[in-house]
């Protein structure tokens, strides 16, 4: 299964608030640490505002703060958020399948997904910044 590019940023960018202690970096900053444009930044920032995972605040002295909800969030509920329920292949879309009445691939394709989303639950924003992976953030970040 791979992950589209917005949920993985999502991620990423919780991480990277993680460990940001006292600082608060500002989208542009969190962009410029993950090497994606800024738009993609920005729109992943307000669907984890939105979703209460961070704040961010504007103008002088502003930028983004991990929220105590965003640092105990389930991994696996932030990859199902942004995922969507769509099935990991297109079934009934535009050119469906003809084995759909009677296929048995489907059924244990959805089983898979729900196993890798299972895999992922228990797991914590806190969790995965665990050493090795904070002080590594931290080395990438230009932001102090």
């Amino acid at each position: 299964m791979r992950l589209l590019r917005s949920t993985d940023l999502a991620l990423r960018v919780l991480m990277r608030l993680a460990v940001a202690g006292e600082s608060s970096p500002t989208t542009r900053e969190v962009a410029a640490d993950m090497e994606v444009p800024y738009t993609h930044a920005a729109k992943v920032v307000a669907e984890l505002q939105h979703l209460g995972l961070l704040a961010a605040r504007r103008g002088r002295g502003g930028g983004l703060a991990l929220t105590d909800a965003g640092r105990t969030a389930s991994v696996g509920g932030i990859v199902r958020t942004f995922e969507g329920d769509g099935d990991v292949v297109e079934c009934e879309g535009a050119t469906p399948c003809p084995l759909s009445s009677g296929c048995r691939l489907r059924g244990a394709l959805r089983r898979a997904q729900e196993a890798f989303y299972a895999s992922l639950d228990p797991l914590t924003v806190a969790d995965v910044v665990a050493a090795p992976t904070g002080p590594l953030l931290l080395a990438i970040s230009r932001t102090p």
